[in-house]
């Protein structure tokens, strides 16, 4: 786990000086004309996203009843996460400065075009505490020990998973996807109201259109295995590109009094890369930006690092960058440490 600098941790005294202090970063920002809405660069992203999404679907088409369909498969669990990508800004109104907008187009690309409640989705509550053990639900995963206290906490096969974490994490991603499904399945039919009927229906008529296309073009097994190798691949890939942003940094507890700018630039991790990364990654690798400034629009994540990382370096706060394999790298180790425990008592 990275290193944690207890000095940095503040009591109410100071804290409203330190607070000051985020509000300079942010007129700074504001002042480059970084928190603009960007609706030109979402039209052509959605639009690219669409057309991908259609040129899918037709290959899908046309390949027919073929094992060539696994190539399909793999196509589309690409295109799947891309559409998360920016049901994930929506859900952080990004695109429009309304939340009605933002909420249409995060409907339309989570429950209507990737199956996923969008609603339920929306992780606000990782955002508010990140890596907190008591409130953030992201590292209250029943299979994987993030601290040593939820180590000692696991019991029967999550004591078995968590054992060998490390190992299990990329395979254990593979069923990500079918999670997302299944939980927002569940959220639904625990919820009420207008708003949880439209995402019912926007559900209902995804797996609609899934099963029929299926069950039409394919032979059974050809379904089965598109579905296992679309739906593998999608968990697999959303996986990988939230898995650095947080694992293997500090993990913190309710008695821990940092100020919003430490809480959320101590327990965050940029990746760094080209344009090629922050498409793959959807700009989530601009970690410590996008939760310092989770309205910033994807596209001005890149434009505001410098800003951002000068700031942090002025104020000595730690601005944590790694590679892409450097970060996996960094998170699993800490998954493999944090269960040792768990191999020494078998």
């Amino acid at each position: 786990m990275a290193a944690f600098d207890r000095s940095l941790v503040v009591g109410p005294s100071s804290s409203t000086g330190r607070w000051r202090e985020y509000t300079v970063l942010s007129r700074q920002l504001k002042q480059a004309g970084l928190l603009g809405r960007r609706r030109g660069w979402y039209v052509a992203r959605i639009s690219l996203n669409l057309a991908l999404l259609a040129a899918g679907v037709a290959a899908f088409v046309v390949v027919g009843a073929s094992w060539w369909q696994l190539l399909v498969a793999a196509y589309l669990a690409v295109v799947a996460t891309q559409l998360t990508f920016v049901g994930h800004d929506a859900g952080h109104r990004q695109i429009f400065r309304g939340r009605r907008a933002n909420d249409l187009v995060g409907l339309a690309h989570g429950n209507l075009l990737v199956g996923i409640s969008f609603g339920w989705w929306v992780h606000n509550a990782h955002h508010t505490n990140p890596n907190d053990e008591d409130l953030d639900p992201d590292i209250g995963i029943a299979v994987l020990a993030f601290t040593a206290a939820q180590a000692r906490g696991k019991h029967g096969l999550a004591r078995v998973i968590a054992r060998s974490q490390a190992w299990l994490f990329f395979p254990l991603l593979l069923l990500e996807a079918g999670h997302l499904h299944v939980a927002s399945v569940k959220a639904i039919a625990k919820g009420g109201g207008r708003a949880n009927l439209i995402e019912g229906l926007l559900l209902g008529v995804h797996l609609t259109i899934y099963v029929t296309a299926l069950v039409l073009i394919l032979t059974p097994a050809q379904a089965l295995a598109f579905v296992v190798v679309q739906q593998g691949l999608f968990g697999l890939y959303l996986g990988c590109a939230f898995a650095p942003n947080h694992k293997g940094m500090p993990t913190l507890t309710q008695g821990d009094q940092l100020d919003f700018l430490r809480r959320q630039v101590l327990t965050s991790r940029n990746v760094a890369g080209s344009r090629l990364v922050d498409w793959l990654l959807g700009g989530l690798n601009y970690q410590i930006e996008h939760h310092l400034f989770p309205t910033m629009p994807r596209p001005n994540l890149r434009r505001a690092q410098p800003l951002v990382r000068d700031f942090c370096r002025h104020h000595d706060l730690p601005y944590t960058e790694a590679t892409l394999i450097g970060s996996y790298t960094q998170a699993l180790r800490h998954l493999h440490t944090m269960s040792a425990p768990l191999r020494t008592a078998a």
